[in-house]
């Protein structure tokens, strides 16, 4: 479904199903250069077992209009705009990567509109480094070889899918290559630039799952020690052997890990 955010056309996937007010609501938020689709899984199941599912195109990505967001503060306040748009007061947020910051931020400023939270792939601060924004600005092309280079464990990244046929880093490279020119470098440039993730974190009550991939080189195990630390009341799931494309390489462990989290009543 489409709505207005902000004075711009967004995009909203709901599983094909219509919102429903007496339902709980989650919304997935992606990473850069991405779009709801990395969702597709996680997304519908929670449609159609007794939520409203919200996989959200962030604005310049997907099917959403106007231009990408400069920064994880903004993307933060548009999440909650969404909510308003969707009439909908409190919400679990889900989000990856870049999403998982601008989830943080939202749970930080918007505390009574959020239920809980999982960060897949987080960390904070999230460095970039300088080789791969100078390709996101210069050589695109050459920056998402990069992503995807570091963003699978070694037997994925060479192609390996349970589904015979498809390719996980064929898939992620086609869906890079259809953002808009311009997009992938201004979402590295905004995660690279945010420096309030641990405030945040501290500000924020909220029960938080945290999903990682114990090969993850884009966002390494390594760096989630001061966020953890900086979280009260927060899971953790490592899946083992698994890079930074967490709902590629693991789509049923992180379903069954997010359906454990948000079917919880504590």
């Amino acid at each position: 479904m489409d709505t207005a955010v902000q004075g711009a056309n967004v995009h909203v996937y709901t599983g094909s199903r219509a919102l429903d007010a007496s339902l709980p609501s989650v919304m997935f938020v992606h990473g850069a250069a991405h779009d709801h689709s990395v969702w597709a899984l996680q997304s519908r199941y929670f449609a159609w077992h007794g939520f409203n599912a919200l996989a959200v195109d962030l604005p310049g990505h997907g099917r959403s209009a106007g231009a990408p967001l400069a920064s994880i503060e903004a993307i933060a306040d548009w999440i909650a705009a969404v909510l308003d748009a969707m009439q909908i007061d409190r919400a679990a947020l889900v989000g990856h990567s870049m999403g998982s910051l601008a989830v943080l931020e939202c749970a930080a400023r918007h505390a009574s509109r959020i239920e809980r939270m999982a960060l897949l792939g987080p960390a904070v601060p999230m460095a970039v480094s300088d080789a791969l924004l100078a390709a996101a600005r210069d050589d695109e092309q050459l920056a998402y070889e990069m992503i995807n280079s570091w963003s699978f464990s070694a037997g994925k990244a060479l192609g390996a899918n349970p589904s015979p046929g498809m390719s996980m880093t064929g898939n992620a490279m086609r869906l890079m290559q259809r953002s808009n020119p311009g997009t992938l470098f201004n979402d590295l440039d905004a995660c690279r630039a945010y420096a309030g993730g641990l405030a945040a974190a501290a500000k924020c009550a909220s029960p938080t799952l945290v999903i990682l991939g114990a090969r993850d080189l884009m966002a390494p195990v390594k760096a989630t020690p001061p966020l953890l630390a900086a979280l009260r009341d927060h899971r953790v799931v490592t899946f083992a052997d698994t890079g930074h494309a967490l709902m590629a390489e693991q789509p049923d462990g992180v379903l069954d890990a997010l359906k454990s989290f948000l079917l919880r009543r504590d």
